[in-house]
């Protein structure tokens, strides 16, 4: 049973990180700052000026410890990692079934699914448990209701990505009235990216961005490769079967907590950095913030829908990544999407 492991954020920038025995040492200025066994690790991730010694790079892969380096901002790079685990016959399996569009299209369905009900559930529980007005939520849960229902006889993965969208629509145009505190600091009308034009913007790219390196590791530690997908289109340098793997947890991990973090004030307008551009960017204050949050909320438990078991947050996108594993092989007839209660 894999058990679930922190990851090692590094931040600090012209930070230096090597290698002394079975550890990963931290150094900034010549001086140690934090050092912790490789073993206690479930991946390292590098913002900006981060530097890595090739003999921890060796270990770190020894290790099966992926190493990602991003900017600053959270802008992915690169990253280093061991060769794909697992049977190479379950790659193979993961090829054919990505370009065969029926099944392909199977899966798909079942991502989708897992995706709008989980919006809808974050959206039902907050007429439920806040003050928020109730009309343009009400409507965003029904719109996401009736497109569920269509979503079985979608013909094509073209279909099931314009259903997707539709309801990614009406989700995010709801997602303000979710927001019941220092308004209109997080005032939500869009979603924008590349870049984020406003501070809500800013945070749950940066919580999507953590999101699917976790996404990356769990289906590389499966044994599928990350850049095969089934929802998400092949592109170079895209990591598609991460994207798809992502898409249940975002409404989940993702959303609730930046609506968390900015209702409980734990995140204010002095966390961002605003650009003559119109960019709008997390600081390195609200950067940690977010990450020791993030962090935190990995180690919560709940019993898994499908599975029956305790599992801390952190190890779902593993339990998910195995379960999408089991279904390729045969093992399980359907893909069952992760549907938090």
């Amino acid at each position: 049973m894999k058990v679930h492991q922190n990851t090692l954020y590094v931040m600090s920038q012209g930070s230096y990180l090597r290698r002394r025995g079975e550890t990963v040492q931290v150094r900034l200025e010549e001086r140690t700052v934090f050092q912790v066994p490789v073993h206690n690790l479930h991946s390292i991730v590098c913002f900006g000026n981060v530097a890595c010694s090739p003999f921890l790079l060796g270990l770190c892969g020894e290790k099966q410890v992926p190493v990602s380096f991003l900017s600053r901002t959270g802008r992915f790079l690169a990253r280093v990692q061991a060769p794909v685990s697992g049977n190479v016959l379950l790659r193979r399996q993961q090829f054919r079934w990505a370009d065969d569009e029926k099944r392909s299209t199977r899966i798909a369905r079942d991502i989708v699914i897992g995706k709008l009900v989980n919006s809808r559930i974050l959206l039902q529980r907050a007429l439920r448990d806040r003050q928020v007005p109730s009309d343009g939520v009400s409507e965003a849960v029904s719109h996401l209701r009736a497109l569920l229902k269509e979503l079985s006889s979608a013909d094509g993965r073209d279909q099931l990505r314009g259903l997707e969208g539709s309801a990614a629509r009406r989700y995010f145009a709801a997602l303000n009235d979710l927001i019941v505190d220092q308004q209109p600091a997080f005032r939500f009308s869009k979603r924008s990216r590349r870049p984020p034009l406003d501070p809500f913007n800013a945070l749950i790219s940066f919580l999507y961005t953590l999101l699917l390196h976790d996404c990356a590791s769990a289906a590389q530690s499966a044994g599928l490769d990350p850049a095969v997908g089934f929802l998400h289109d092949d592109r170079p340098g895209r990591p598609s079967l991460a994207l798809d793997l992502m898409e249940e947890f975002r409404p989940f991990l993702a959303d609730r907590l930046a609506l968390s973090l900015v209702n409980r004030r734990q995140l204010s307008d002095k966390h961002f950095r605003h650009s003559e551009s119109g960019a709008v960017l997390l600081n390195e204050a609200g950067r940690k913030t977010v990450l020791s949050a993030y962090q935190t909320r990995k180690k919560d438990e709940i019993e898994h829908p499908f599975l029956g078991e305790k599992a801390v947050i952190g190890l779902l996108p593993h339990l998910q990544a195995t379960l999408l594993a089991r279904h390729i092989r045969g093992d399980l007839e359907d893909y069952p999407p992760f549907v938090f209660r």
